[in-house]
């Protein structure tokens, strides 16, 4: 295999500071000879990409690069920054390739620029393409799913049935915003702790009136706090995948994510706990999600027909789970959907990032691309599945589309994407097997 770069060698580079240059609107652009998703086995990928340094020189700075698939091949190198970067590649049965770009200096160190986030915080990033081509990836198929995967799920839904509730919910108004009433929820479920959120309802809704939306968090140990808004068209539930109590002090969150953790592990992450499908962080979870839709259900103004759920990353898991154990649910939202396929890496060999739970076979009955196949009534309309994204490898994304049964489904594909930067501009590649009416709704 051969990689094309456009000048001949490398020359070396005189020493610059680069803290003079601007780098708010510094970017690399790239792309491929052909639409990223339409190679065929053994033929010729070609990458291109070139940095836009916003008409500043770029003496002293490199593009490097590094090219890993999931046919286990990896090669990098690196070229000047005012040039052409050209990488020819290929693979030869169905999966991924990856070509992550980054600018650095003469030392080969990241340069990175500040940027806004979701939070408002000002953070900094990798200034980087993270590109990804893939042979035949309608072909791709899962590991192969316990075969108790649906008794196990009753089983689960017996326990949580065993847990009343009705009677026992703890509803604390909190205040009214834009005409929407917001409360603390708690709520009873089997598992380890309750399920808790915060729930939107506009003043004064009819009975059957609302369409209900529930939405999960991605992962992390962050306070859940209060809505600042709220939407006076739906019944919004909003719930953390803890169970966290709500509005209570600083050290008390110190001490319960403390606590969540597990011989050393960062939460859902322990190997020990997660051998065994009924001690696994996630189970506790799966449970709550659908504790908190039981709740929801029953709310007098949900219309009782119209129920969404959606959420990214953990709460793209959460979603698929949501969609897959709760027949009600018409519209699942997952983006860059977590935990799919992770028997691939070891199993399959496929390319996955460092960020990532242990595959043990327990963990099988929470992994999407098996969730999927119990998909039937939900439109589902997955999000944003980034093509260089391997905390939620794109191989693992399209087995779980391949797999969803409903007959309404979509992903959106972006060229440049890792798992939170997206690319102002990159090809979008959509598979949808909706008619014009369904993408309407």
């Amino acid at each position: 295999m051969k990689v094309l770069l456009s000048m001949a060698a490398l020359f070396a580079a005189a020493l610059v500071c680069h803290a003079d240059l601007d780098l708010s609107n510094v970017k690399i652009n790239g792309t491929t000879d052909k639409s990223a998703l339409s190679y065929k086995a053994g033929e010729e990928m070609v990458y291109r990409f070139k940095a836009d340094l916003a008409g500043q020189k770029p003496d002293g700075l490199f593009l490097q690069w590094e090219r890993k698939g999931d046919d286990g091949e990896s090669f990098s190198g690196k070229v000047p920054a005012d040039q052409e970067l050209v990488v020819k590649t290929k693979l030869d049965e169905p999966g991924f390739v990856s070509v992550n770009v980054f600018l650095v200096d003469a030392k080969g160190k990241r340069v990175q620029q500040e940027y806004e986030s979701w939070d408002k915080s000002t953070r900094k990033r990798n200034i980087a393409y993270y590109a990804g081509t893939a042979v035949d990836p309608e072909a791709l198929t899962d590991c192969g799913e316990p075969k108790d995967f649906d008794e196990f799920w009753t089983r689960q839904k017996k326990r949580l049935a065993a847990v009343p509730f009705r009677e026992k919910v703890e509803l604390k108004k909190l205040k009214t915003v834009n005409g929407v009433d917001i409360y603390a929820v708690s709520i009873p479920c089997a598992g380890p702790r309750p399920v808790t959120g915060y729930l939107s309802i506009p003043a004064n809704a009819g009975a059957k009136s609302l369409p209900a939306v529930i939405s999960f968090h991605g992962y992390g140990t962050s306070i859940h706090r209060a809505p600042t808004w709220g939407d006076r068209s739906r019944l919004h539930f909003n719930i953390n995948a803890h169970g966290q109590e709500l509005g209570r002090d600083a050290a008390y969150y110190k001490r319960f994510f403390d606590g969540i953790s597990s011989n050393g592990y960062s939460y859902a992450f322990d190997p020990e706990q997660n051998s065994n499908p009924e001690t696994a962080f996630f189970n506790g979870m799966v449970l709550r999600v659908l504790r908190a839709m039981e709740y929801l259900k029953s709310r007098p103004e949900w219309n009782g027909k119209d129920l969404v759920a959606e959420g990214g990353s953990q709460g793209g898991l959460q979603t698929m789970w949501a969609a897959a154990l709760d027949p009600d649910v018409t519209v699942a939202r997952p983006g860059i959907t977590w935990c799919c396929d992770l028997a691939g890496t070891q199993k399959k060999h496929r390319l996955s990032g460092g960020w990532r739970i242990k595959y043990v076979p327990a963990l099988d009955y929470y992994d999407p691309v098996f969730m999927a196949k119990r998909i039937k009534n939900a439109r589902v309309e997955i999000t944003r599945a980034g093509l260089g994204d391997y905390t939620c490898p794109p191989s693992g994304l399209a087995i779980s589309y391949n797999n969803i049964a409903s007959p309404n489904k979509s992903i959106k594909w972006v060229q440049g994407s890792d798992h939170g930067f997206v690319p102002a501009k990159s090809e979008i590649i959509v598979w949808s097997t909706m008619k014009k009416a369904d993408k309407k709704k």
